[in-house]
């Protein structure tokens, strides 16, 4: 059985609304699905609706941001109580904070002599605020300065966040990271699981970090990810039976790759199969 368990939509860093999502999801075959938006629940009922008019099962999903004392990485939850009233005040903490890094960036800019409506920017993102979205706003405003400050015609989003986002004259935007153990006490009101998300990504894997967080009491983490390698899923299913933890997959869908490419999108290559995944229905078929 096809599943995908990390979609992201217009709601987070995604360009399709949860009920096109739902629509790319059955062209490709999905029988089971999750939208897993950052920091936010608010396209939930929304892919729900459209996941059963479709055929589709889908699975109350989202992705933080986590930090164990030094160390950040991504945490995915599923089947949770996404309407409880102490995940909502958690995620508008994160929400809040997001927004006056965002904000503070964004006058740096502007003071800096680029055309920047600051407001406006803002304004248009009511729930986690996307920086891929706020870059593309930003470069859309000032596009020729760009362009001949990085000496490029067509900068990829990597190289305007680098150089105006995450620059030591403009700011460094850092995420707003929820300690893990804050999102285990909450998990044992609202209930669901915790999965470790595409732990290969930048080596988030190495060392200690797997072992305290099964002591704590994540109970799995993404092996199957366009995000890893052959040796990374290999590495992800030993861990998975070191810990005896629920191995999940998603393609962490975002939007059409466009240019008229042949390759659009991660299912071009890419399939997750329930039958390769140790103790999946404890996810699917909770």
């Amino acid at each position: 059985m096809l599943i995908d368990l990390q979609v992201h939509s217009t709601y987070s860093d995604g360009y399709l609304t949860p009920t096109q999502l739902i629509k790319f999801l059955s062209e490709n075959k999905i029988e089971v699905a999750a939208l897993t938006d950052h920091n936010t629940v608010s396209g939930l009922a929304e892919f729900e609706e459209a996941g059963k008019k479709a055929k589709i099962k889908t699975i109350p999903g989202i992705e933080l941001y986590c930090s164990l004392g030094h160390r950040h990485f991504n945490i995915l939850w599923y089947n949770f109580d996404y309407k409880s009233p102490e995940l909502h005040n958690l995620l508008r903490e994160t929400q809040r904070r997001r927004r006056r890094k965002v904000r503070k960036i964004l006058e740096n800019l502007k003071a800096k002599g680029y055309r920047v409506e600051v407001e406006n920017i803002l304004d248009q993102y009511n729930h986690y605020l996307a920086i891929n979205k706020v870059g593309g706003a930003f470069y859309k405003q000032n596009r020729t300065k760009i362009n001949r400050e990085l000496g490029l015609n067509m900068p990829r989003e990597e190289d305007i966040l680098g150089a105006y986002f995450f620059s030591r004259e403009f700011g460094v935007l850092k995420e707003s990271y929820i300690n893990i153990e804050r999102v285990i006490k909450l998990r044992k009101k609202i209930g669901g699981q915790l999965i470790f998300c595409h732990p290969g990504k930048h080596n988030k894997y190495a060392g200690v970090l797997p072992a305290k967080l099964a002591k704590l009491g994540i109970d799995g983490l993404e092996v199957l990810s366009p995000h890893h390698s052959i040796g990374s899923i290999i590495y992800c299913q030993f861990l998975a039976r070191e810990y005896n933890w629920i191995e999940t997959g998603g393609s962490d869908f975002h939007l059409y790759a466009g240019n008229r490419f042949s390759l659009q999108h991660a299912w071009q290559w890419f399939k997750i199969d329930s039958k390769n995944l140790r103790k999946i229905n404890q996810i699917i078929k909770p």
